[in-house]
């Protein structure tokens, strides 16, 4: 069983920056390919990026790909989320979700395993 907090939200103006972070519980972290996700008002869930086991494969939304950076640290149980630029159609819950992985490969499927709770993110025009 994994446990995912996630935590960094809250209010920005647009063209701010914001780093969410999501912490998991238990000592397998390293074998779980990690991905954020977001669902605004009225819509639904998205992909927002996706990281690797070890940090090195990564994929994003187009609609994020050059503002949004995903990272990993395996020593801490934390995935992190920086995000640039940030746009009012950026506002939405952000999730973080894992999913077991038996190699080191990123993970761009619907079915994932654990998800956080979700951490608000609102930016203002």
């Amino acid at each position: 069983q994994v446990q995912l907090k996630e935590s960094g939200g809250g209010l920005v103006q647009a063209g701010g920056s914001l780093r969410l972070s999501c912490t998991a519980s238990g000592r397998t972290f390293k074998s779980y390919a990690m991905g954020w996700f977001r669902q605004a008002p009225g819509k639904e869930r998205e992909f927002v990026a996706t990281i690797n086991l070890s940090g090195t494969n990564i994929y994003y939304a187009d609609s994020v790909k050059g503002r949004f950076t995903i990272s990993r640290d395996n020593a801490k149980n934390t995935v992190y989320l920086q995000m640039n630029s940030l746009k009012p159609e950026d506002t939405a819950i952000y999730y973080c979700a894992a999913v077991y992985r038996t190699g080191d490969r990123a993970y761009a499927g619907k079915n994932w395993d654990y998800w956080g709770q979700g951490t608000q993110v609102t930016v203002s025009s």
